[in-house]
């Protein structure tokens, strides 16, 4: 059966603007990453307070920063991925592969936040730490299962690729997929090198009391975390640049643009990248100040 006979088709009120619509239809399209999703957004509650409560201090924030902020970055990306679904091909969602698959990515995550949650509640670190001979052996684990989680990434861009009977403008389909495929490939690169280093910092305080508001990033010194940000958001960045082309311009205009932008949207990461290896903060303190 070609990939147009595995299409399915869609409501059209999973292509509207209604959120509540959008919502149902993501829920409906793949409910296991929206289920995972929804988790994790409740799961913001009990870590706030926790932060509230818990004054205990890690590599110069509270212990319980990383939990918070790797809990949203899973919400924005699993949702995300569930938003895409609706341009999957539709035998591809009903498949026991795909089941199996889309359970695997969630048990990833699920093991990813028990990991960092518990580090914090111990009040060590999860990232970076081979300390005692057990965080030694789960670190390279960790390090799997991320792998695995930000696979699904690279999962749909090469379904979405190749659903020719979703309906999608040409343009903004080569978005979809170049920002997916990015996604995987330069978080797997950024992440990978961080891996094999004692901390994401290159130069400058090991902490991060000093860092960027809200971000965290070094800024008297290298941070690979800058670089790791933009990558995992090209499956944002690039589609949006595709969604404005495909509307705005005409469709050899559009494709050309949206190859731009992937092109912007790389050569950003990679710049960050050699950046941070350099030593080279991405925002650096100006006349000592912190602002």
């Amino acid at each position: 059966m070609s990939v147009q006979g595995l299409a399915q088709s869609r409501p059209s009120s999973s292509r509207s603007g209604n959120w509540p619509d959008s919502i149902s239809a993501m829920r409906a399209d793949e409910p296991r990453f929206f289920g995972a999703g929804v988790v994790l957004f409740v799961m913001l509650v009990p870590t706030i307070l926790a932060m509230a409560i818990d004054d205990r201090i890690f590599n110069g924030i509270n212990v319980w920063d990383k939990p918070l902020k790797f809990e949203i970055a899973l919400i924005v990306y699993l949702l995300t991925l569930a938003y895409f679904a609706r341009w999957l091909p539709g035998g591809m969602l009903k498949s026991r592969l795909y089941r199996v698959f889309s359970w695997v990515v969630v048990s990833s995550v699920a093991l990813e936040m028990i990991w960092i949650a518990g580090a914090a509640a111990n009040g060590t670190g999860s990232h970076f730490n081979v300390s005692t001979p057990f965080m030694a052996a789960v670190y390279p684990l960790m390090g799997l299962l991320a792998v695995t989680l930000t696979s699904a990434s690279m999962v749909y861009a090469i379904a979405i690729h190749r659903n020719r009977a979703a309906g999608l403008d040409p343009a903004f389909r080569l978005s979809l997929v170049l920002g997916l495929g990015m996604t995987f490939v330069l978080t797997v690169v950024v992440a990978g090198t961080m891996s094999g280093m004692p901390g994401h910092w290159v130069g400058g305080s090991p902490t991060d009391s000093n860092g960027l508001a809200l971000m965290g990033w070094a800024r008297d010194g290298g941070d690979l975390r800058v670089a790791h940000f933009f990558a995992t958001h090209c499956l944002h960045l690039v589609p949006l640049a595709g969604y404005a082309a495909s509307r705005h311009l005409g469709s050899i205009a559009a494709m050309r643009a949206v190859v731009a932008a992937a092109i912007v949207v790389g050569s950003l990461v990679l710049f960050t990248y050699v950046q941070a290896l350099l030593g080279m903060p991405f925002l650096p303190v100006i006349g000592g100040l912190n602002g």
